[in-house]
């Protein structure tokens, strides 16, 4: 049997987005008294960063817990998922952060590895892979189905009926318009909606699209 001491916690990435997760893991580990919760980021002076030791990877391997678990708290998806890969290989499991304002209601599912931070909503039949991350005061409305590693910045409202694919990435403030049952918006893979953005169409696979009604960007 695995005692609490035996478990080390690590938040990946002890950047801006990281730094603001740590305090949502202190919480949700801090009745485990002799756990430990510390940062692993190879591009990061060793040290402390408020309050929490910074480990490069393989040093976070050799430590002496036998169980170890991490969550990924970087913003670049693509890097989500080679760092999950990694952490498989390495046997190394994930571990699920909800901030205690978090609000879910009936019938909703959410993968693993996945980040809410505080005043996020999740509504009613709702469904999210692995890996989301769900930012500051957004919120996601009855009946979506969001992919694996999609990223919500702060204060995305998504409406009802909304399909979200792998890799996508919502920006801050914009609005996805609800969909119907039998024709939900969808926003395709590794599609980009930018800040403020209002979508009232579904978005292609890996478009950007900005600006009211949302169009696509054309530098």
């Amino acid at each position: 049997m695995i005692n609490m001491s035996d478990i080390l916690y690590a938040v990946y990435g002890a950047s801006g987005f990281g730094r603001e997760i740590m305090p949502i893991a202190k919480q949700a580990v801090g009745g485990e008294k002799k756990s430990r919760l510390v940062f692993i980021d190879d591009g990061h002076e060793q040290g402390e960063v408020n309050g929490c030791q910074v480990l490069g990877y393989e040093q976070f391997l050799n430590e002496p817990e036998p169980l170890k678990k991490v969550c990924l708290a970087i913003a670049n998806s693509k890097i989500r998922e080679e760092l999950d890969a990694k952490l498989r290989r390495d046997d190394v499991q994930l571990f699920d952060l909800m901030a205690s304002n978090v609000i879910s209601l009936d019938e909703v599912e959410v993968g693993e590895g996945s980040l809410l931070c505080p005043f996020v909503t999740l509504t009613s039949n709702v469904k999210v892979g692995r890996h989301f991350h769900a930012n500051i005061y957004s919120y996601v409305a009855h009946d979506c189905v969001i992919g694996d590693f999609v990223t919500f910045a702060p204060r995305v409202n998504c409406n009802g009926n909304v399909h979200i694919h792998d890799h996508a990435y919502i920006g801050t403030g914009a609005i996805l318009k609800q969909g119907t049952p039998d024709k939900p918006l969808v926003i395709g893979r590794g599609a980009v909606v930018g800040m403020g953005a209002v979508v009232t169409k579904d978005v292609p696979e890996g478009a950007v699209v900005v600006g009211n009604p949302a169009k696509p960007f054309s530098k």
